[in-house]
């Protein structure tokens, strides 16, 4: 109740925060490539249920709807801002409605793809499917693209057993520096 009560607070303010350069990065998206400005990709919420989560689009409208490191060759597929946007992790602002909505948390596993099969299933496994997803997580600071997928789930099993308020602002912190380094950005 506490985590969720200061995940609103902390997205109110994130949106004030972050209203300018969110129009900014739309009016960009919307100038540079054609299709929607916002991708709605269907993830893999708490207790495997299905939602919407909205991104700024950063691929062409004809990408195939799977994980960026199933593409043959996914560089051909970013439009013309696509890669500064992911580098900047600019394109994860619009999950702030996510969170809102309380499909999402600032920290949890990074939701799967809906066609992640191997994915669900081993978070299935190790009962990671009972936490809300996050816009970021332990394996997103301590790999992110770069782990595969059981050490993934092996760094998200381990946010399940020390999960805290502190342990929250510890990975965060991570986050911010991580952003701001741009660390651990394949794509």
């Amino acid at each position: 109740m506490l985590k969720r009560l200061l995940d609103l607070m902390m997205a109110m303010v994130l949106v004030v925060f972050f209203v300018v350069p969110f129009l900014l990065v739309a009016v960009a998206v919307r100038l540079t490539s054609k299709g929607s400005v916002l991708y709605w990709s269907d993830r893999v919420g708490r207790d495997n249920v299905i939602f919407r989560m909205p991104k700024f689009r950063s691929m062409r409208t004809e990408t195939p709807s799977v994980a960026t490191h199933l593409l043959e060759d996914p560089l051909s597929h970013l439009t013309p801002i696509g890669g500064f946007l992911r580098k900047t992790s600019l394109d994860e602002l619009p999950q702030l409605w996510s969170i809102f909505r309380g499909d999402m948390s600032f920290v949890g596993p990074r939701p799967a793809l809906y066609n992640q099969y191997d994915l669900i299933r081993l978070r299935t496994e190790v009962g990671v499917h009972v936490l809300r997803p996050g816009l970021t997580g332990w394996a997103q600071v301590n790999g992110r693209d770069e782990l595969p997928i059981p050490e993934k789930v092996k760094f998200d099993a381990e946010y399940k057993r020390r999960q805290s308020l502190m342990f929250d602002m510890k990975i965060m912190f991570i986050t911010a520096c991580k952003v701001i380094k741009r660390d651990g950005v394949v794509h």
